[in-house]
């Protein structure tokens, strides 16, 4: 799909982009990458704190609320008019720290024009990025329409506690769009998978090596449950989404077993199922079950239980809505890469918002997933973060601006 045509900034975008400082924006970036802490366990509380400091201090309207202890979201609000209004989402919490790291996780180290560490990309420059633009829309004296909205969430990265708990509060929740400043290379994605972790537990009947007829083998079936779900992903790359792709399975942990002595009682299955836009998380679960229960395993003396602990929705907007047109057009204007309107195969907390509020939704920010998120030595580059900033600032005057 074709991005918006450049167009230069008017006097009054020009007069709040040029309040937007680099230093500023890497001096933030580099200040949450210092704050230690991953999820798991689920650390985030001296980030949000920091977070919430910075936000109050530059004059906006903060929230904190503990959603778990210790765990708290992050809300700051510059006021706008009574009309709808634009939401920027990110989540404090970053995965653990993994080898292979050359510079110190924690260090916010700034290097060759990048800012270096856990969460630099993934995505605590989105935060950053967000914040500076915020800044300086109040310092500008812009009047919005609407009020624009920092909402930074805990546990994105497990079990989507922060976004959860976001979503059930209605008053909230009457936005003209939200953009998502995770990592996107800079590239606006306007539909994204969902995810879900599914569990399986098979119980079999535990019986001497020496005599294994007398016991139910549980891992034999696992064994048939992994290869009737690598059967199944390759039957979904049959039926890709035009934007996301398919649907996929990928099977990560098989448990069972005390030993090659002792026939299995039990075995443990976890699987991550990818979910397209339009496919409801419970219909997944009824056909997973459903399928499965086609094995029969039953009759071979085994027991199985299918779960899905985790689900995040996916979502698409239309490229045609006014929060695409705004983000597209600001994002030319703020010097983007000028890549096309695109699909994207993560799944992220906007997804939530589309679902269980009606909300559209885009996702748009600086670094990328696919060579800095979740690897040793992450880092995102400061051009991108201004890049970033610019786009946040001119998307809000566009889609809100009086």
């Amino acid at each position: 799909m074709p991005r918006a045509e450049v167009a230069g900034p008017t006097p009054r975008e020009q007069e709040v982009l040029d309040l937007i400082d680099p230093a500023d924006l890497v001096a933030l970036t580099r200040a949450l990458v210092r704050v230690p802490g991953t999820n798991p366990p689920g650390e985030e509380q001296g980030r949000a704190e920091l977070l919430a400091s910075v936000c109050r201090e530059r004059g906006f309207s903060v929230d904190v609320t503990e959603v778990a202890p210790g765990r708290p979201n992050v809300s700051a609000v510059l006021p706008g008019g009574d009309g709808s209004g634009l939401l920027l989402l990110g989540h404090t919490d970053v995965v653990p720290l993994g080898e292979g790291w050359t510079v110190d996780p924690f260090g916010g180290e700034l290097r060759d024009g990048r800012v270096y560490g856990r969460g630099s990309t993934d995505m605590l420059g989105g935060l950053a990025a967000s914040v500076v633009a915020m800044d300086a829309l109040r310092r500008a004296g812009v009047a919005l329409a609407g009020p624009l909205e920092l909402a930074a969430v805990v546990d994105e990265e497990m079990m989507g506690l922060g976004i959860r708990d976001y979503v059930r509060d209605p008053g909230r929740l009457r936005l003209a769009g939200c953009i998502v400043a995770e990592p996107t290379d800079l590239q606006l994605i306007i539909a994204a998978r969902g995810a879900s972790y599914v569990e399986v537990e098979i119980e079999g009947v535990a019986a001497h090596a020496g005599n294994p007829d007398d016991g139910r083998n549980a891992i034999y079936g696992a064994a048939a449950v992994v290869t009737e779900l690598e059967r199944w992903h390759h039957e979904l790359a049959a039926d890709a989404h035009p934007l996301v792709g398919p649907a996929t399975w990928n099977v990560g942990v098989v448990t069972g077993g005390s030993g090659g002595s002792t026939v299995p009682a039990r075995c443990h299955i976890a699987a991550d199922r990818r979910l397209l836009p339009e496919e409801d998380p419970a219909e997944v679960l009824a056909a997973i079950r459903a399928r499965l229960d086609l094995l029969d395993l039953p009759a071979r003396g085994l027991g199985i239980e299918v779960t899905m602990p985790m689900d995040m929705p996916g979502f698409e907007t239309s490229a045609d809505h006014p929060l695409v047109r705004a983000a597209d057009s600001a994002l030319a204007t703020a010097g983007g890469p000028g890549l096309p309107l695109a699909g994207w195969t993560a799944a992220c907390d906007g997804g939530f918002l589309a679902r269980d509020a009606g909300v559209p939704v885009v996702v748009l920010g600086p670094g990328s997933v696919a060579d800095q998120a979740h690897r040793p030595d992450e880092s995102v580059g400061v051009d991108e973060l201004l890049v970033a900033a610019r786009a946040y600032a001119l998307a809000a005057l566009r889609l809100l601006g009086p």
